[in-house]
């Protein structure tokens, strides 16, 4: 088998990525906890739909302890599967009674860090234990690393991290009362579509949002970056005033996107553009500023950030300004996205004319299928001189940060193209990019993701798409295979 050389050393941007990934991958498999604890609070605080003080009192046990835990958990399992989470649990313990306020990020810290002491506590004895004796010192160490680190979480950790919140949201509530928080999207959506949108969300706006509305019942962080209204606005101006491949996919893109919260899908869009980002920031400030005037916000993480999820989670007395802030936040992108998409039409459309991207991915395609699969496809899997017939193709994975958003969707066309050819033994799914592993034939990722797949299985192949939903590369692959099996 043809391998890929080895990897360049990742640059910053890759190492933000990993970084958010790994926060993400925290955060997103307990979503569904965050959002009971969403429906118990919205139903039966004082404030709620039906207020009921006996059920309202599961609220601060499940923000207090159930919540951490289940992070910090999850996190020490990431690096050394269950006995990690035991241990993470237990030093979290510690974070969280050391303190009085809800411990996301300390639990986001300590989980992580005490799993892997706990990793190499286990190398110093690993294959020097007398037979029969497994069991007692693993209980053991485990136990008694546990214990310290309790108490070192309970009077080191809990004091700084109490103070690091205390700064946060100092600084959250600075720029909430000045009135400068839509300036938060500067950052934010230029984050967004690099890929970085999972450092930014679940490192820092989600823990700052579940302590404020902890303490409010409602915070607008919750939807600095989960309003869907900057990427439909964007996606509906691509359907009005855009060219090609672009102008044919945005409405199903918006579906996708409004309805499926899947926010990856209009990424490809700006980045084929970048001057779009512009509308971008434009449309999340419009939205972060309506949502300060009205005082509005969610009661908690709206995930995926689709309308229905937001809705579900808006706060009893914030309907008119969330809403209002999706209308907005859409028209100003739509707005300055019209404008600038406007500008450059009849550019893009002479190189269309010309031959431009759209013709050019069409004739590889069919240029791939008038060969029958016989064709090189070294440009295609990165590597040069590799042929169609170096690997034989049995599992296919889309990755991406989370696993579960856009590469799904990759998988699912995929997997129609293989069915629709008459393709069979092929199983294609997808993962999160921390989760692939060696038994994987050919890894599909968006370009600004294959820098890390490629890291992380060097051996695989691997193609860079530019959009999920429609690529002239999944052409090839098909034929790749077909010609394999032929």
């Amino acid at each position: 088998m043809t391998t890929t050389s080895a990897p360049a050393r990742p640059g910053a941007r890759v190492r933000v990525q990993k970084f958010g990934t790994f926060l993400s991958g925290m955060i997103m498999p307990n979503i569904a906890a965050f959002i009971a604890w969403g429906f118990i609070t919205a139903f039966f605080i004082p404030t709620g739909w039906t207020p009921n003080e006996t059920l309202a009192s599961l609220v601060g046990p499940m923000i207090i302890y159930l919540l951490p835990l289940l992070i910090a958990n999850t996190g020490g399992r990431m690096v050394y599967g269950t006995r990690g989470g035991v241990v993470a649990s237990i030093a979290t313990m510690g974070v969280i009674v050391g303190t009085d306020i809800p411990m996301f990020i300390g639990a986001m810290i300590v989980g992580p860090l005490a799993a892997w002491l706990m990793k190499q506590v286990d190398k110093l004895w690993a294959g020097k234990i007398r037979a029969g004796f497994e069991m007692l010192v693993d209980n053991f160490s485990a136990g008694i690393l546990g214990f310290g680190l309790a108490l070192g979480a309970f009077f080191g950790i809990a004091p700084v991290v109490t103070v690091l919140s205390d700064a946060l949201g100092a600084g959250a509530r600075f720029l909430t009362e000045t009135g400068l928080l839509p300036l938060a999207s500067l950052v934010i959506e230029p984050g967004k579509v690099l890929f970085l949108n999972n450092a930014i969300n679940q490192g820092v706006l989600t823990p700052l949002g579940i302590q404020e509305a902890s303490e409010t019942g409602k915070s607008i962080l919750f939807l600095l970056e989960a309003n869907p209204g900057p990427g439909l606005g964007l996606l509906l101006a691509f359907a009005i005033f855009g060219v090609g491949i672009a102008r044919a996919t945005a409405p199903g893109a918006i579906i996708i996107h409004f309805l499926g919260g899947i926010h990856e899908i209009y990424f490809p869009y700006v980045l084929m553009k970048p001057v779009l980002i512009v509308a971008m920031i434009g449309g999340g400030m419009t939205g972060i500023a309506t949502n300060l005037i009205f005082a509005s916000g969610l009661r908690a993480p709206a995930s995926p950030g689709s309308i229905f999820a937001v809705l579900l989670q808006t706060a009893s007395d914030s309907y008119v300004g969330v809403i209002l802030s999706v209308v907005l936040s859409a028209s100003v992108t739509f707005l300055i996205a019209g404008v600038i998409l406007r500008a450059s039409r009849k550019r893009d459309l002479a190189a269309l004319e010309e031959g431009g991207a759209d013709k050019f991915g069409s004739a590889v395609a069919q240029n791939t299928e008038n060969k029958g699969g016989s064709s090189r496809v070294g440009s295609l899997l990165g590597q040069e001189g590799a042929t169609a017939t170096t690997t034989k193709v049995e599992k296919v994975v889309f990755a991406c940060d989370a696993g579960m958003g856009s590469s799904a969707m990759g998988a699912t066309v995929l997997r129609k193209k293989l069915k629709d050819a008459g393709v069979t033994g092929v199983t294609v799914t997808n993962a999160a990019i921390a989760n692939l592993d060696s038994s994987v034939d050919l890894i599909v990722t968006h370009q600004d993701l294959t820098d890390r797949a490629r890291a992380a299985v060097p051996d695989a192949l691997h193609i860079s798409v530019e959009n999920f939903m429609n690529s002239p590369k999944y052409d090839e692959v098909v034929q790749h295979i077909k010609g394999q099996q032929s």
